[in-house]
């Protein structure tokens, strides 16, 4: 299964960002991927944060346009939101300890687990210095 990562999210909500027809692609893909795809509820939160940010590049979305490209994809296209499983807090730190992870990091491992958790094997994402549990590769749809 593919999770999808926020700033595939991002660039194919915002027209106006170059790699959003790549981005468009990369989740229709991966929506007719037989496994299917999903998104890490820690996700839902950074997409929201980011397009409807009143300082974000262009225009900011509205909260009905941010809720409504994600009902899209959950109600038109099959994607699943996935929510932490019991006990992610304590995984989390210990994954962050053991990996070193930190700084901003911290929001790619959380979306790591959860995404893991919930039967990813990807995450597809455009962010080259994701950072990943074992176990789950990471792809790069946008450069591949």
């Amino acid at each position: 299964m593919i999770s999808l990562d926020t700033n595939l999210l991002v660039y194919a909500h915002r027209s106006r960002t170059p790699e959003h027809l790549k981005a468009r692609k990369a989740i229709e893909s991966a929506c007719a991927s037989r496994h299917g795809c999903g998104i890490a509820l820690p996700s839902i939160s950074e997409f929201w944060a980011v397009v409807t940010h009143p300082e974000c590049q262009g225009k900011p979305s509205t909260p009905k346009e941010a809720q409504s490209f994600i009902t899209n994809l959950v109600e038109g296209a099959g994607v699943r939101i996935w929510s932490p499983l019991p006990d992610m807090e304590y995984r989390l730190l210990q994954a962050a300890h053991d990996l070193g992870i930190v700084g901003p990091r911290i929001f790619d491992l959380q979306i790591a687990i959860v995404s893991a958790d919930n039967g990813a094997h990807q995450v597809w994402t455009h962010d080259s210095g994701f950072a990943t549990i074992h176990g789950l590769k990471i792809f790069d749809p946008i450069h591949r």
